[in-house]
């Protein structure tokens, strides 16, 4: 009982006044040791400049995507927005650790407290009103698992805007009611491919039953916003801007981890895109870069969409139609199309183009998980803490159990936080596949991730 009480010595959860939501996002370019590639015009192979992307963002987000300014203030509405949720609680997974038997001390900042139930609307709010502030009336986008769309659907609804989704069709036969959702907040939502736009048509012609991909939702997001002026693009991952705006997870984790004296040895979070990654590891990869800590910090990716870890750093198309500029990223090939895995927002064919510079630059590791072993570890994780996680957050939380486990053999107590960034409660269907043991994993030889890279625009 004593050793117990001692566990016990420390609050579980810390949770902060909503005076302490962060004032400025952290912009880690200023800090690097050698600037990212820029983009490239898919014309001219030529970096792109403001007026290249002025169709597409409006004027703020484009200087946002440019600046190397360290830290970039959060207007005083947004902060309004975000009192909805923010700020996220830091919870110590002290029931998983008993679980495991583990002398490490597991931490999670968790986001599924948002309105739309994941850490996307920390950058779907601001994209928003930095858009309604300069006139426009409609936005769209693409979305895998929905999360991002639903995010978006609720962010245009505070601002007044139309919102119009193309929901990857893997996806939104799988997740019902995360188009529901979107509905609710007032978006339109279409599966991807999609007759609606020629980027659409084009691949229902070449292959009528399509699962879609994250690279086709934005080719017809793009197509759309690109032929109206008062409507533009938001995207929800990949970009600095949106990187950017979801700093705020990790500069209040390290203030809750202050007030419980601790400083994190590893620091895991999933990646698809690499905003919720990016979010949680950018404030301390600054204090790291400053000396003043030494984490390690890891990437986990779907192992059928193992971009880091498979694919190639080239300059590629961030869309399948090759609508978008040239982006220097580690990418499977613009034409890749990932299995149907029920971590949809972990499906996308690129990485973000300042995370692939980070990992060559070595600032960071990365590892690849089946899905299978995601979701015995979402189990495991909900059976201890109560929380079912959405299974792209399962990603990283098999491989905090890998740690910890590692941790149980060499007795070695790691502090190890990462990010639930959003609940499972739309993904319930794909829980009971698992339980079921109707659950498969996807192999991708090596020839067909040669095939989709041959692709590779020459630069």
């Amino acid at each position: 009982m004593s050793h117990r009480l001692g566990r016990m010595s420390k609050p579980t959860k810390v949770l902060l006044d909503e005076s302490r939501i962060p004032r400025a996002w952290y912009n880690i370019a200023a800090d690097l040791p050698a600037p990212a590639p820029p983009p490239l015009h898919p014309g001219t192979r030529l970096p792109v400049g403001a007026d290249d992307l002025a169709p597409l963002f409006p004027a703020s987000l484009i200087a946002q995507e440019m600046s190397s300014e360290r830290y970039i203030a959060i207007p005083d509405d947004v902060v309004d927005v975000y009192r909805l949720w923010r700020p996220t609680p830091l919870v110590r997974a002290r029931r998983l650790e008993r679980a495991l038997g583990t002398p490490a001390r597991i931490y999670y900042k968790y986001e599924g407290g948002s309105p739309s139930g994941s850490h996307k609307p920390n950058t779907a709010v601001p994209q928003a009103y930095y858009n309604a502030q300069e006139g426009t009336r409609k936005l769209t986008t693409e979305t895998g698992a929905g999360q991002w769309g639903s995010a978006l659907a609720f962010a245009c609804a505070q601002y007044d805007m139309e919102c119009e989704v193309w929901m990857v069709r893997a996806s939104y036969d799988q997740k019902p009611y995360r188009r529901s959702l979107m509905g609710v907040y007032g978006a339109t939502v279409h599966a991807s491919p999609s007759q609606v736009t020629e980027a659409g048509r084009g691949v229902l012609a070449a292959e009528p039953d399509s699962s879609g991909s994250l690279g086709i939702a934005i080719s017809e997001a793009v197509e759309v916003a690109a032929a109206s002026p008062d409507t533009r693009y938001a995207l929800g991952s990949v970009l600095s801007h949106v990187l950017l705006h979801q700093t705020v997870i990790g500069e209040e984790a390290i203030e809750q981890l202050a007030v419980l004296g601790e400083t994190p040895d590893l620091i895991v979070g999933c990646a698809g895109g690499g905003s919720n990654f990016a979010g949680l590891s950018f404030p301390f990869l600054r204090e790291k870069l400053a000396g003043r800590m030494d984490p390690v910090v890891r990437a986990v990716e779907p192992a059928a969409c193992p971009s880091l870890t498979r694919g190639t750093y080239a300059y590629d198309f961030g869309d399948t139609a090759g609508f978008t500029p040239l982006l220097k990223m580690h990418t499977l090939g613009h034409g890749f199309i990932p299995d149907p895995i029920h971590a949809g927002g972990l499906r996308y064919h690129g990485m973000s183009p300042l995370l692939s510079h980070m990992y060559e630059l070595g600032m960071f590791e990365a590892v690849a998980k089946d899905q299978t072993e995601c979701f015995e570890a979402g189990v495991r994780f909900a059976r201890a803490e109560g929380i079912v996680p959405a299974p792209e957050p399962t990603h990283a939380l098999a491989e905090v159990v890998a740690e910890a486990l590692r941790c149980k053999e060499s007795g070695e107590p790691k502090v190890i936080l990462t990010a639930l960034c959003g609940h499972g409660h739309f993904d319930l269907a794909a829980y009971d596949r698992y339980l079921r043991g109707e659950m498969q994993d996807f192999a991708i030889p090596q020839e067909r991730l040669d095939a989709a890279l041959a692709a590779l625009p020459a630069v």
